[in-house]
């Protein structure tokens, strides 16, 4: 598969905007592109024609972007799809919703050619893994055993929707680190993958337990946050996580962090 088969909807009340995202597209040979002005009209589009990527706006004149991706991820026929945000909003109220749904890039206003590529190679690289996986890393990947912690459930979800892509189905989920915690003293797992900002037990706190005091010490830990705070990122890489990954997360690094944490280092 590449670029030339994919099919992108663009959601953007700007005619101007629309004309730059796709002219931009059109750059990476993208001509199947259908473009809407607001999100219940594209809404109604996808629910008939299911895109390969979404790419909105933030401030829709019937809705938010937040709106449109939460509406999809709670739709069967389309929580799967790919979403891609455009804005040059900046405000954690309206892009913390964004991450946590799963976006696999937020992009600001202007963007650059080299940040679309990016989140469209992405994109590419999960369809093709979704229609013709690589069976020699498919393999590798069924045998690990994944604890997944987040308190968002629709995080969860997407989470599990990427691992499951990659081929990794014994996944186990807890909704906060304290749940997290007493999964571990039941099961051994190869890695964890765990939010920051979680009740009871938040991320930093598990992790400190489990390097101190855990029945796997060792275990690679993967923090996906979207934390903005230097000093509680710092703190969180001196509690001894093997790896610190911004939200939104793409399917390209999530795949590439399993296998260096994992595959790459067998511990």
């Amino acid at each position: 598969m590449n670029f030339s088969e994919l099919f992108v909807l663009i959601i953007e009340p700007s005619r101007v905007q629309r004309t730059i995202i796709i002219n931009h597209l059109k750059s990476f040979g993208i001509d199947n592109i259908d473009e809407f002005s607001d999100g219940r009209s594209a809404l109604n589009a996808i629910r008939l024609q299911t895109p390969d990527i979404v790419l909105s706006s933030m401030h829709l004149p019937d809705m938010t972007g937040t709106d449109v991706v939460n509406e999809m991820r709670q739709d069967p026929n389309l929580n799967e799809i790919t979403f891609l945000l455009v804005s040059s909003e900046t405000h954690y109220r309206y892009l913390e919703p964004i991450r946590q749904a799963g976006a696999i890039a937020i992009l600001p206003k202007p963007f650059s050619r080299q940040d679309l590529g990016v989140a469209l190679q992405s994109t590419l690289h999960y369809l093709t893994d979704l229609d013709t996986p690589d069976e020699d890393k498919t393999e590798a990947f069924e045998s690990l055993q994944i604890l997944l912690v987040d308190d968002s459930k629709v995080s969860r979800k997407y989470l599990h929707k990427i691992l499951d892509n990659l081929g990794i189905h014994a996944v186990i989920e807890a909704a906060d680190g304290a749940e997290a915690l007493k999964t571990l003293n039941q099961q051994t797992f190869d890695l964890i993958i765990s939010d920051y900002n979680m009740p009871h037990v938040d991320g930093r706190e598990m992790v400190e337990y489990i390097r101190s005091h855990g029945e796997q010490p060792s275990i690679p830990i993967m923090m996906v946050t979207s934390e903005q705070n230097k000093s509680q990122l710092a703190a969180i890489q001196s509690a001894g996580v093997s790896a610190l990954c911004a939200k939104p997360l793409s399917y390209d690094v999530m795949k590439q962090m399993i296998e260096q944490l994992v595959l790459n280092n067998e511990h």
